[in-house]
């Protein structure tokens, strides 16, 4: 007998079946191609790990330079940015500062909208003309130098403005700035309203700052026309009673600024081409003034000269022209002082 061959449907069912069996080894040999990829980019992997942790082959140091580069821009992306402070260091400006700290600069920061999270005093005592807007705002004393660091850490600042280069000496500046970034005026309180311009534009308040001085000028130019009709070709005199010593304040900044330079009134001779003398008994006689403003700092000295015969016998005070001022608005760097100034002024000389 010879076997049967098979039948179509069985010659289809064999074929199906060999199809089947390729599929399934082709499948099997590329997983295991896979399989051998994945571990050999793994090892390729794990052994450039181990080159980069080693700092002294060429690799590593491109590899490193890179990264500080990213790490660079994506600090530029979140708005930080560097300036260079007034005394020539490199400050990083935090983006939207939301602690500051700035002694003896409190007057700008309210004019921008901003309050610290400490204020200057001397002892407990903050500007007096600032504390209807700083009543809540903690105290740091300055009367013996500027805080320790671990005083100031307390109040945690994410920026620091120092006003004056004397602040940032024997070793101030280092210590704080190792707090919080540090920006350091040479004299903010040299020019007032340059100063509100540079701290507008560190703390993100750029139009603020234009704008309060752009309102500031309306208001002098204001005061001016109304003191015209009683000061024209007239000159006041600034005396400042301080326990240190007597003077007679000139043009460059404080009160003396406003005064003189903004408002427009006369300088005594004294005081023509300097920014301050000091004044004696004897020297009264040559203050030519037709009006006297008296600065008081602590009691004594003002009383002690202004009942001598010498002191009578000028002839401002003859005229009743003599107009005592609260010394903290009339000594503070600022244009809420300055506006102080202005008012006190137009309220002596025309009302």
């Amino acid at each position: 007998m010879f076997p049967q061959s098979p039948s179509k449907g069985q010659q289809f069912v064999a074929r199906k079946l060999r199809h089947v069996r390729v599929s399934i080894f082709v499948l099997l040999l590329l997983i295991t191609g896979l399989l051998s990829a994945c571990s050999s980019n793994s090892s390729t992997g794990q052994a450039g790990e181990s080159q980069q942790e080693q700092p002294t082959t060429e690799a590593a140091a491109p590899a490193s330079s890179n990264t500080d580069v990213e790490e660079d821009q994506a600090q530029e992306t979140v708005g930080e940015r560097t300036v260079k402070d007034e005394l020539g260091h490199d400050v990083i400006v935090p983006t939207n500062a939301e602690r500051v700290f700035a002694p003896y600069l409190e007057d700008s920061l309210l004019t921008l909208g901003v309050k610290p999270v400490a204020q200057w005093a001397s002892g407990t005592q903050g500007h007096v003309y600032l504390q209807d807007q700083l009543s809540d705002v903690p105290t740091l004393d300055f009367s013996s130098g500027l805080p320790a660091p671990e005083a100031l850490m307390a109040f945690n600042p994410d920026f620091i403005i120092l006003h004056t280069a004397n602040y940032a000496e024997n070793g101030v500046y280092e210590s704080y700035s190792k707090i919080a970034p540090t920006y350091v005026f040479s004299n903010a309180s040299g020019d007032v309203e340059k100063s509100l311009e540079v701290i507008g534009d560190l703390l993100g308040k750029s139009a603020e700052a234009k704008q309060a001085i752009e309102d500031y000028h309306a208001e002098v130019e204001s005061a001016k026309a109304k003191l015209a009709q009683v000061t024209e070709g007239k000159k006041a005199a600034i005396i400042r009673f301080a326990p240190r010593g007597i003077t007679l304040m000139g043009g460059n900044y404080f009160s003396g600024y406003v005064v003189y330079e903004q408002l427009g009134l006369g300088k005594p001779a004294l005081v023509e081409t300097e920014n301050s003398a000091m004044v004696s008994t004897e020297i009264l006689p040559e203050i030519d003034a037709d009006f006297i403003f008296t600065v008081e700092q602590g009691p004594g000295s003002m009383k002690e000269m202004t009942e001598t015969a010498v002191w009578k016998g000028i002839p401002a005070v003859k005229a009743g022209n003599v107009y005592a001022v609260e010394p903290a608005s009339w000594l503070g760097g600022g244009l809420i002082a300055y506006r102080r100034v202005i008012n006190d002024t137009l309220k002596a000389l025309t009302e």
